[in-house]
């Protein structure tokens, strides 16, 4: 079976639809929890799954260092690694070497780094990076890019997307014809509409299985961002899943669905879970807040989580006061059921052509804010 996308309803701009791997569909549009080192922080994989989610990211450059993509490789792959048996995506390993700064050298070849565990010298290539998600066995392989953070002079875009096309080409020769896997192109051009044309145009005559809009939720806020939604989906192909990496809070989703996206990913949902913070469809609730101490209602009673079904805001608040890892685990729970019921709301509204009325009651409640405490 080859990696296959099947456009079932638009609404605007807004699609659902499937993405058909042979380790299961991926209903879009998708929210991607993040497996950062071959774990979806304080959840075990059936309850990652219970949540409603399909496919998870796992991070190529975490996972080169530690426990390294060749190990994981003799123990059976990623998925039998980390006992996932759906779609897993993986990124290149740009992103997180950008972020080193200072301990990175960028050439023509690729970046040679420092690893952040240990000041072990490492050189990371667009075939580099292709063999890695090989080795880790990805369903959704990324190609090799360059992120530079903005704002960002517009030469210095210019020249890093131009990079980042040509590594591009390098990672299509090297992933070859894989059947049953998928390779994306990332879009780049920071905030220039002409850039991201130009970006488009360079991926779409090199040929993906999907494409992403790259070079986005890196500083430079919601409102740029959208502005750059507004145009960039529309320059990738129809008939392919286009994919915003690294968004994002609730509203962040909302706004790019709108916009055209179809699969997004963020660390947000379980780091808010192991740091107090819950979110609602009222918005972000900080369990730590001396308010919570003798409420004994749930956190949220039209959701069918274990922390909602079962637990009180005033044990939820006690035990993230407490430092218990139950507290992490239980709101880790809620937030991606939370960002899971929020996707399929959105996929149920495109479906019935209803999108706008969607957006206008997720906004309303998000605006009354949090119920008053006892």
């Amino acid at each position: 079976m080859r990696f296959q996308f099947e456009l079932q309803a638009t609404d605007g701009a807004a699609r659902t639809g499937t993405i058909r791997t042979p380790r299961g569909d991926i209903r879009t549009p998708a929210f991607m929890p993040v497996g950062t080192a071959g774990t979806v922080k304080a959840m075990m994989p059936d309850d990652v799954r219970a949540t409603g989610a399909d496919v998870i990211l796992g991070n190529t450059y975490h996972l080169m260092l530690r426990p390294t993509a060749e190990r994981i490789a003799a123990l059976g792959g990623l998925h039998r690694f980390m006992n996932w048996d759906r779609p897993i995506l993986t990124d290149s390993g740009g992103f997180q070497v950008m972020s080193l700064a200072a301990l990175r050298k960028l050439s023509e070849e690729g970046v040679r780094f420092s690893s952040h565990i240990d000041g072990s010298k490492h050189m990371l290539t667009p075939e580099r990076s292709m063999e890695i998600q090989r080795l880790l066995g990805s369903d959704i392989v990324m190609c090799f890019d360059e992120c530079p953070a903005l704002p960002a002079d517009e030469r210095i875009v210019a020249e890093s997307m131009r990079l980042s096309m040509r590594w591009a080409q390098r990672s299509r020769d090297a992933f070859g014809d894989r059947p049953g896997h998928a390779l994306f192109g990332i879009m780049q051009g920071g905030v220039s509409r002409d850039l991201r044309q130009e970006s488009a145009e360079a991926l779409i005559a090199i040929g993906f299985d999907g494409y992403a809009v790259g070079g986005l939720a890196v500083g430079e806020g919601q409102e740029t961002m959208f502005d750059v939604l507004d145009y960039a989906p529309g320059f990738l192909p129809d008939d392919k899943p286009r994919y915003l990496m690294g968004v994002g809070k609730p509203d962040d989703i909302v706004g790019a669905v709108v916009r055209g996206i179809d699969m997004m990913d963020c660390v947000l949902p379980t780091r808010s879970g192991r740091t107090g913070q819950a979110w609602t469809r009222r918005g972000a609730v900080n369990l730590r807040n001396a308010r919570h101490r003798d409420d004994p209602r749930p956190l949220d009673a039209e959701c069918s989580c274990p922390a909602c079904q079962g637990y009180s805001r005033a044990y939820l608040h006690h035990v993230v006061r407490a430092e218990e890892m139950i507290g992490s685990m239980l709101l880790t729970w809620h937030n991606l059921h939370y960002y899971q019921e929020l996707m399929a709301g959105l996929r149920g509204a495109i479906a019935e052509g209803q999108l706008a009325a969607f957006v206008a009651r997720f906004h309303d409640l998000r605006a009354e804010g949090d119920i008053e405490p006892l």
